[in-house]
């Protein structure tokens, strides 16, 4: 029986005849593996993702114990409000970490010109913005859950004036804020990918974030009613609290129905950028 490197003797013999070089190594085809594990060296190899990731523990912690501590020291009670509630503050200043994560694993590489190297080694471009998405998302979701659970946590042990989380509550201010956060990070690598300008892309997702709530606010005509009452109701902070239990409407979206929402959006922008990056020039 012969061996790989017996079986290629032969061809080494034949390149050697004419000055060339033959790898003892097998050539194998790139796969999705391949570019995930090259995504993941990237993001994690970094300063950026250093920086976003842990000022967004910071904040969720932080101001997570900053609140339950308020409360306690204030002797108020929250009614019928669940106590993790109180982690909402922290994860909407937190998002903003993981909105500008997502842009910068994409936005990053065209302001520096290393996506052509990342293009040269992988030409597929739908196997490059795939293995970025899922190595995003599974580090933003991993991070933000784990976070959320800490700081419930802590809020649950130190407050005294609020009701216990149920098994339901608890997970939805855990692993569904997490989803939430996390999709928002993708929509925000989609939108990267379209606008390939971080600070662009950053302002325009602050403004998605931000600007329908401050629009609300300043509607005081009547007949602007029902387009006030559809931004507060549909937000990402309102939709994003309907998660600890503090819906700002007793209308609009309730239970999962925010990260269905979300998702559809993110997905139609990712559809977009896909069509964008293999369509457009470097």
């Amino acid at each position: 029986m012969t061996t790989p490197y017996q079986q290629q003797a032969p061809q080494q013999a034949q390149g050697a005849a004419y000055g060339a070089y033959t790898s003892p190594i097998p050539v194998r085809p790139a796969t999705l593996g391949d570019a995930l594990a090259s995504e993941w060296t990237k993001i994690r190899s970094v300063r950026s993702t250093m920086w976003t990731l842990g000022t967004l523990l910071v904040l969720v912690l932080g101001i997570g114990l900053l609140a339950a501590v308020a409360v306690n020291t204030s002797g108020s009670h929250m009614g019928d409000n669940p106590v993790v509630s109180l982690g909402f503050y922290g994860v909407l200043l937190g998002s903003i970490c993981v909105i500008t994560l997502g842009v910068l694993t994409i936005a990053s590489e065209y302001g520096t010109g290393m996506i052509r190297t990342t293009l040269t080694a992988c030409p597929s471009r739908a196997r490059i913005l795939t293995a970025k998405s899922i190595v995003f998302f599974l580090l933003s979701f991993v991070i933000v859950t784990v976070s959320t659970f800490l700081v419930a946590m802590i809020q649950t042990s130190m407050v005294d004036g609020g009701r216990q989380p149920t098994g339901g509550e608890l997970l939805k201010a855990t692993v569904g804020v997490g989803l939430y956060i996390s999709t928002l990070g993708l929509l925000s690598l989609a939108i990267g990918a379209l606008i390939r300008h971080s600070a662009g892309a950053i302002t325009v997702m602050i403004g998605v974030v931000l600007l329908p709530l401050v629009l609300a606010l300043f509607m005081f005509s009547a007949s602007l009613a029902s387009v006030r009452q559809a931004l507060f109701e549909y937000s990402i902070p309102s939709q994003l609290a309907v998660f600890y239990g503090a819906s700002v409407t007793d209308s609009g979206p309730h239970g999962w129905m925010p990260l269905l929402i979300l998702a559809g959006v993110t997905a139609v922008a990712l559809g977009g950028a896909f069509a964008s990056l293999s369509k457009r020039d470097v």
